[in-house]
Parts: C-alpha cells; sequence; structure tokens
C-alpha cells in the first residue's frame, strides 16, 4: 500500500504519493495551505480510480471530460503524466520517464496506491 507524504517548500506545502516500497509517484503543486493540501490528497483518491487516460502522444487525440490521466512528452522528449480533477485543475503530476510504457506503469501505479489512507505528515 503506498503512502501521501506532506511536504514543506519555500512558498507553501505540497504532497508526494509514494508506492509500497517509498519510490515517488506523482507530487502535487504548491498549496496556499495545509487544508488545500489535504483537499488536494482527497481529490488525488477520489480522481485516479475514475480517470481515463488522454494520450497525448498519438496523432489526432481527442479532448477527454475531465477527471482525467493527461499522458504526453515534455520539452525534453521525456513521457510524463498529469491527473487533472473533475474542476480541471491538476492534482498529480509525475517526473519524467523515458519510455512510454513506463509512463503507463506511473498511471497505473498512481490507480493502485491512490486509495492509501496513510499520510507521513
Amino acid at each position: 500500500m503506498g503512502k501521501y507524504v506532506n511536504k514543506q517548500g519555500k512558498t507553501g506545502p505540497y504532497y508526494v504519493l509514494k508506492d509500497a516500497n517509498g519510490e515517488p509517484i506523482g507530487k502535487s503543486e504548491v498549496y496556499s495551505s495545509e487544508a488545500a493540501a489535504k483537499n488536494g490528497i482527497e481529490s488525488v483518491r477520489k480522481n485516479a480510480l475514475i480517470a481515463p487516460i488522454e494520450d497525448q502522444t498519438v496523432e489526432g487525440w481527442k479532448n477527454m471530460a475531465n477527471p482525467v490521466f493527461e499522458l504526453f512528452k515534455d520539452k525534453s522528449g521525456e513521457f510524463r503524466f498529469r491527473l487533472r480533477a473533475k474542476n480541471g485543475e491538476p492534482i498529480l503530476a509525475s517526473e519524467g520517464y523515458s519510455a512510454k510504457a513506463s509512463a503507463i506503469g506511473g498511471i497505473e501505479s498512481v490507480k493502485k496506491n491512490a486509495d492509501s489512507e496513510v499520510v507521513v505528515e
């Protein structure tokens, strides 16, 4: 079972979702308050299990309704994903992956670990 780790950055709180081995899967944006960050965690729990993958790396891809996992290539050519909540706000973003299959594996790991009740302060 994964866990959420609350962190304090220079400009505010954020969280990191880690898998059962303690490896980071994704992290949030910086929030204005700890309460807002906790709401973000709840949003990941609710949305990750129902969000389909919008593969923006294929030609002719179509926008999907939120919540959605956006799979894309960044400027350096790495594959990344971003989970958007029902309101369209980004609630979790991945690191870069050299292979598309690895990024998809990251999405599957989020789905597997998102409903964790473990939150480390």
